[in-house]
């Protein structure tokens, strides 16, 4: 088992980013199964959930004459236009049925407000919103953040960032993710994770250390 100033972030593990949802991340279904794993190593796990209302602003179906996928600009900066996805209350806002992690000690919804998104657990897209993971966390005395999920470039990243910046060693679990890959926005990822100090690592190593 981690030690107890460690937690695993598990991010977004919804229907509508698995195969056949309204935003789906290839192969995201296959992360059900590790984050499974890993999370049995962990006596301390949060989950994050994307709850979106139906008018909220990053639809591409809310802005007349768009389409998703494409930017617009906003108050609080460019914003990628989506599809309508994980509603609130909706079959594809749920968490997958074969995530088994009875023990998570939390779940926090993200993207509830509608007027800005939020890929990050720790912040709005605003970058000044908190959603309270970082006070919560050092609340009780986490050091360490293990990152991992859906999707790697856009709320994973987001997500290790922000954690890093609030003063976590940060670690992103490369193979217990999935990555959206809109033009290049991968591989930018990475280089930011890189140059902020985020360490990437894989499962296999980090249950090594579990034990």
């Amino acid at each position: 088992m981690r030690n107890a100033d460690d937690v695993l972030l598990l991010i977004d593990l919804q229907y509508d980013f698995m195969p056949g949802g309204a935003l789906a991340v290839a192969r995201g279904d296959e992360v059900v199964p590790v984050a499974n794993r890993l999370a049995q190593g962990f006596g301390h796990v949060v989950l994050t959930q994307d709850w979106h209302p139906v008018r909220h602003v990053s639809f591409a179906a809310n802005h007349a004459g768009r389409t998703p996928f494409e930017t617009v600009a906003l108050p609080y900066g460019e914003q990628v236009l989506w599809p309508v996805h994980c509603v609130q209350g909706t079959e594809g806002a749920a968490l997958h049925r074969d995530l088994d992690v009875p023990h998570a000690r939390a779940v926090i919804r993200k993207g509830h407000h509608a007027d800005v998104d939020s890929y990050s657990a720790f912040l709005e897209a605003d970058r000044k919103t908190p959603t309270g993971l970082a006070g919560y966390l050092r609340e009780v005395g986490v050091k360490r953040v293990y990152c991992c999920g859906l999707a790697t470039d856009y709320c994973v990243a987001w997500s290790a960032l922000d954690a890093r910046a609030a003063g976590f060693e940060t670690v992103l679990i490369e193979d217990a993710s999935r990555a959206i890959d809109l033009n290049g926005s991968l591989a930018t990822a990475w280089d930011q994770l890189r140059a902020a100090g985020v360490k990437r690592a894989q499962s296999a190593d980090v249950l090594a250390l579990s034990v």
